[in-house]
């Protein structure tokens, strides 16, 4: 189960960073893409400590910051 967890977590962050390379912020919008970043980086930190509860949390919370930004109008 907990590889399981692992494995989800790290296809999550690559995802993630396959969808911000399709992503250009508009003015005003950076904050939110610098702060999805730092999620991911967030995700990556916890992961490596072994803490994939947190992890999880902090790269659906990237992708979360990121659907934002895609389905602007």
């Amino acid at each position: 189960m907990a590889e399981a967890s692992v494995s989800r977590v790290e296809a999550d962050i690559v995802k993630f960073k396959e969808n911000m390379k399709r992503i250009e912020p508009c003015e005003g919008e950076e904050i939110l893409f610098e702060m999805a970043w730092r999620y991911c980086k967030d995700a990556e930190y916890n992961l490596k400590k072994g803490d994939v509860l947190t992890a999880f949390g902090c790269i659906t919370y990237a992708h979360g910051l990121i659907d934002s930004l895609k389905y602007r109008q």
